[in-house]
């Protein structure tokens, strides 16, 4: 479909806003996180280049979060911009009424919405996936590691006795399931083997049940039950996995696949795969609910008040989201309900302002 002349305008003008807003965004989450980057890697024998690098593999992801902030704010400048310009008496002379430009800023908001998701998403996992392989090289947990796969759960546990390699089949509550525990020196000769039925994670100091114990000589021992102190309990190996930024959509459809066949709860996943599911859709209300404020306003050309409006709004609904995201994760409210109620409560209310906006 080719698009109206007065469309293509219309078009041009909230891109360029976009683009703008997005720019402003971009330059302040950079030289924050630079400063953030600067101040972690202080102590490191490192150049500036790293945390230039860390900055700007970071920043894709971080301005990933505030895009509903972004698409607020710079509706708003679309609107003072086309009355300052008294475009918005010309548009009605040629029949376009509120409720109209109301649909076109929408949908336009909800196709970008789409792109941004297809392209931009993956483009930002890949970056914050490398940024924090960088990043894992300079912190100083880097010893301690895990992985979650078809074969279960790997954790590399280091400690200044040595390495310790432990796996198992899968978790059960706060078990971990058929475990078996290596202990190797320094040197990386093995010191000591245990398997175990299943091991109590719920503080660092684990307790085996039906354990064999081998040790160096090949000698075993059979126990009920026994110790086994570790660096991780199980909030901390919970906490390895909880960042998904750095995942692509397809990620994390593997990953989900992978903490199913071992028992991981796959809450987090669920609720980062509706996240991507939803951001046209929450484009599109912040734009409504953007659009309503304008309206109502009567187009208040100070910029400082409508910015204030504009952070107001989004620091509301940020919290919302998140509270909403909590619930969710804890169980209280139902996963993909968690992440779609503040979506819904935006429409709800927008709608209210959608009956009556053709009377502004």
């Amino acid at each position: 479909m080719i698009l109206k002349t007065y469309k293509k305008h219309l078009l041009s003008k909230f891109t360029k806003k976009l683009l703008l807003v997005s720019f402003i965004f971009f330059i302040l989450v950079l030289i924050l996180n630079l400063l953030e980057e600067i101040n972690f890697l202080k102590d490191s024998e490192t150049n500036f280049i790293t945390p230039v690098l860390l900055t700007l593999l970071n920043t894709p992801s971080l301005l990933r979060e505030m895009l509903p902030f972004i698409f607020l704010i710079s509706t708003q400048f679309f609107f003072i911009d086309i009355y300052e310009n008294k475009e918005i008496l010309t548009l009605k002379q040629f029949g376009l009424d509120n409720l109209s430009l109301l649909k076109f800023l929408s949908l336009t908001s909800f196709i970008y919405g789409i792109f941004i998701i297809i392209f931009f998403y993956y483009f930002s996992a890949v970056c914050k996936n490398q940024y924090l392989k960088i990043k894992n090289n300079y912190t100083k947990d880097n010893k301690y590691l895990a992985v979650i796969t078809k074969n279960g759960i790997w954790i590399k546990d280091t400690s200044s006795e040595g390495v310790v390699i432990i796996n198992a089949d899968r978790i059960e509550d706060k078990f971990l399931i058929n475990l078996s525990i290596t202990k190797l020196s320094n040197n990386f000769i093995i010191q000591k083997n245990i398997i175990a039925e299943k091991a109590d994670i719920r503080s660092s100091n684990w307790k085996l049940t039906e354990a064999v114990i081998t040790n160096a000589e090949n000698n075993s021992v059979k126990l009920k039950n026994t110790n086994f102190k570790s660096n991780f309990d199980f909030d901390r190996i919970n906490n390895l996995f909880s960042d998904m930024s750095s995942l692509t959509y397809f990620g994390l459809l593997k990953l989900k696949k992978d903490y199913e066949i071992i028992g991981y709860s796959t809450d987090e996943l669920e609720i980062q795969s509706h996240k991507f599911y939803s951001l046209p859709f929450m484009l599109m209300a912040m734009t409504i609910i953007s659009t309503i404020i304008m309206f109502n306003n009567k187009f208040q050309k100070n910029i400082l008040l409508n910015l204030l409006i504009g952070i107001f709004f989004s620091v509301l609904i940020y919290y919302i989201t998140h509270f909403s995201n909590v619930l969710g994760a804890n169980g209280r409210l139902p996963i993909i309900l968690s992440v779609w109620f503040p979506i819904i409560i935006i429409f709800i209310i927008s709608s209210i302002g959608i009956v009556r906006l053709n009377e502004k």
